[in-house]
């Protein structure tokens, strides 16, 4: 669904400096711009709120800006309902995603939370910053991918590392039938698979129920990882190369592992 227009009235033409002033990082042509009458809630007619254009545009000096202004909808999201919170915990910007969560944004929320584009770039110190905000470590997707799982598609064996040792669950499935460790396995990392299926055993040991015979380890794993949602955080950023319908999105940064 596509975001409302912006509620304030200016032409086209008025409100082009207002967001050039916002991709150049430019806090003060950014105050000039609103001086002449641009709000801090403005909305791009393709990437949506202004404090997420800045996060995509990764300006965090007018993000910051925008953040602490009253009044400022620091949640507000974009058609692919991403606030600027999960756009900079892709980005692994910490300062920004400190200063987003000091003003109030949410670190939980349906659906994809900033934990799984933490997760799927590999940022350790976002997502431990994160975790420590208290965000849900098993998080689902709407079709039930963690952000274990999201650091094991992209590979990312040190985010895998630290989400176990912060106890993550293992065990999990998404709709695919597939759980962090067939991730691993999919893309090479067989040893860090093999020691992820350990752990999970013995979690399961110690904090499930035995399972059922049959079920989810029969499921067809034909196609491996081409049941995932186009709506991946991680899956549209190279050269603003998009796989789905929405805007592109900011260029995966590289990992730290």
């Amino acid at each position: 669904m596509r975001l409302a227009a912006a509620s304030t009235a200016r032409s086209e033409t008025a409100a082009e400096p207002f967001w050039e002033a916002l991709r150049l990082d430019d806090v003060k042509g950014l105050q000039t711009q609103m001086l002449r009458g641009a709000g801090a809630n403005a909305v791009h007619p393709e990437f949506g709120p202004a404090i997420v254009f800045a996060a995509r545009e990764r300006s965090p000096k007018a993000l910051a800006y925008l953040a602490r202004l009253p009044g400022t909808r620091v949640d507000a999201t974009n058609a692919s309902n991403e606030t600027a919170l999960m756009l900079v915990a892709l980005q692994g910007d910490l300062d920004s995603a400190r200063v987003l969560v000091e003003r109030g944004a949410q670190v939980n929320r349906p659906g994809w939370a900033p934990l799984h584009y933490a997760a799927a770039a590999g940022h350790l110190p976002t997502i431990e910053f994160l975790l420590e905000q208290s965000a849900y470590i098993d998080a689902e997707s709407p079709n039930r991918t963690t952000p274990l799982m999201m650091a094991a598609r992209h590979k990312h064996t040190n985010a895998v590392q630290l989400l176990v040792d912060a106890g993550a669950d293992p065990t999990l499935r998404n709709e695919a039938g597939y759980t962090a460790a067939d991730y691993l396995a999919a893309h090479g990392e067989h040893a860090e698979a093999g020691r992820l299926r350990e752990h999970a055993a013995e979690f399961a040991r110690k904090y499930r129920a035995p399972a059922k015979a049959g079920g989810a380890e029969n499921a067809n794993r034909e196609g491996f990882g081409l049941a995932e949602p186009a709506t991946d955080p991680a899956a549209s950023g190279a050269a603003g190369v998009t796989t789905s319908p929405v805007p592109p999105r900011p260029s995966l940064p590289g990992s730290r592992d």
